[in-house]
């Protein structure tokens, strides 16, 4: 990856706010927020981390002028070398079965504002013609939706597709698209939730996912690689077992 300028979409979250760190030296690092004030002590830390600089701007995920414009104005800025997509909500699958608003939200946060995200920044670091980054988050929560959490599941199970089709598109270009693709992350949107087996934190799926882009690698990474085993098992348990899974 280049020198360029990294772009976190969702600066806020606690695995952007990670993978950040980890590329920040030396370079310009925009961290876009819907709450511009809450990014202020990760952009300090970020300094202190080696930074060259740092800038706030705000962000809004479901309004696509938003998401253009910010994407834009980090092009406009010069070369960039890593866009991370890191923005999204839990949501309550309870309140989602009673009322279809929140279903809605889920979904328009989760996957229609991720498809814009994703596909703007993949034109934008295309038009570079220049080695750059995109970094998209799909989940072992899309690789089979269950009951406790289909709504969120179908979000990543979207997002997942979209991933795997744009890779393929992409193959020709200098854009390395990393399809991140962790279990249950102990952070802090998932706060009071039991870990799921083979749980993983944000500083784990920063070291992975930032090792990944070190080797130019590209589509799906699981995280732990240990999951994809996981996922084989789940995609042979029968129904009437998976639906009274607890998570």
């Amino acid at each position: 990856m280049g020198e360029g300028s990294v772009l976190i979409l969702g600066a806020t979250s606690d695995i952007g706010g990670e993978i950040a760190t980890l590329l920040c030296a030396n370079r310009h690092i925009i961290l876009a927020a819907r709450r511009p004030e809450a990014a202020q002590q990760r952009a300090e830390q970020l300094r202190a981390s080696g930074a060259s600089s740092v800038e706030i701007v705000a962000f809004e995920a479901t309004d696509i002028d938003s998401i253009v414009h910010v994407i834009r104005h980090a092009a406009n800025q010069g070369l960039i070398s890593c866009i991370v997509v890191a923005f999204g909500i839990l949501g309550s699958q309870h309140d989602a079965e009673d009322d279809p608003f929140h279903a809605y939200q889920i979904a328009e946060v989760d996957y229609a504002a991720q498809v814009a995200a994703i596909m703007a920044s993949a034109k934008v670091l295309s038009e570079q013609k220049t080695p750059a980054t995109l970094v998209a988050f799909s989940s072992i929560a899309g690789f089979r939706a269950r009951r406790a959490n289909f709504v969120y599941g179908s979000t990543k199970a979207g997002v997942d597709a979209l991933c795997q089709g744009l890779v393929d598109r992409l193959h020709s270009t200098a854009v390395q698209l990393i399809i991140a693709r962790p279990g249950f992350v102990i952070g802090s949107m998932t706060a009071g939730m039991k870990p799921a087996p083979l749980s993983t934190t944000p500083d784990k799926v920063a070291d992975a996912v930032v090792s990944a882009i070190a080797s130019g690698r590209r589509g799906t990474l699981w995280i732990p690689s240990a999951l994809r085993w996981l996922a084989y098992v789940m995609a042979v348990v029968p129904r009437g077992v998976w639906r009274r899974m607890p998570r």
